[in-house]
């Protein structure tokens, strides 16, 4: 019988550890594959964040590093300048890209820096609690802002796709989504373009990738899917936000 699926090589073997719901696995697996698709494990380099997703190194099947909370793009900056032949990725959450690595990010950018980062939103601190980040929507309920985030105390949720786009150094920013099939296909497509533009030497590239945690929201899996579709698309809409042709 012929094989319609299987496991990339581009993951290894291990059992993931996240929460039951939790989209980080569906997420490795678009981009091992698109890995596997493009037959660039061997040149991949990846940079994983303080987070849910620390011990992504275990997972992918290619060289993997750690960095400090929040410098994973200055982490990968160094090895693609030094390797630039190398497919440089950084992998990080709301908590690591949009808080405390909000300068990181804002200037790999403005460098226009040929590195490919996967941004996973799920609008909390998922690892140490569920605490209120820079991309939790106003009302939402945190351990941070138990009576709801507040315009008036707390300002507005960043929209890192958006911000990014506005920089000159930007070459491909899109924000995509895995709650869906057909969702899972087009964030597969925007994964692809990034380290396709990576690879065209265009720039820096970022995929926005809202993502669930049902732990932390109270909710079962199937409710976070409806509660991304009901709650956080609407406040974060999908779509490529800048694409920049070949020179």
């Amino acid at each position: 019988m012929a094989t319609v699926f299987k496991r990339p090589e581009s993951l290894t073997d291990a059992k993931f550890h996240y929460c039951p719901g939790c989209t980080h696995g569906i997420i490795h697996r678009l981009i091992a594959e698109c890995m596997d698709e493009m037959n660039i494990r061997e040149k991949t380099i990846g940079i994983c964040p303080v987070g849910c997703s620390v011990l992504a190194y275990d997972y992918f099947n290619c060289d993997m590093l750690e960095a400090a909370h929040g410098r994973a793009p200055a982490i990968a900056t160094a090895i693609k300048r030094l390797l630039p032949d190398r497919f440089l990725f950084t992998y990080q959450g709301d908590g690591d890209l949009a808080s405390i690595g909000m300068a990181e990010i804002v200037h790999a950018s403005l460098r226009g820096e040929k590195i490919s980062v996967f941004f996973i939103n799920n609008t909390l601190y998922g690892m140490t609690g569920g605490q209120m980040a820079p991309t939790t929507l106003i009302g939402q309920v945190a351990t941070t802002c138990p009576y709801g985030r507040k315009v008036e105390n707390e300002g507005y949720p960043a929209k890192m796709a958006e911000l990014l786009a506005g920089n000159e150094g930007s070459a491909y920013i899109s924000r995509v989504a895995v709650n869906t099939p057909a969702n899972v296909m087009k964030a597969k497509k925007a994964v692809k373009k990034a380290f396709e533009t990576q690879a065209r030497g265009l720039g820096f590239s970022m995929v926005e990738i809202l993502s669930t945690c049902p732990t932390n929201w109270g909710l079962n899996p199937i409710d976070a899917m409806k509660w991304m579709e009901e709650n956080m698309i609407p406040n974060y809409p999908l779509g490529e936000f800048k694409v920049k042709e070949d020179r």
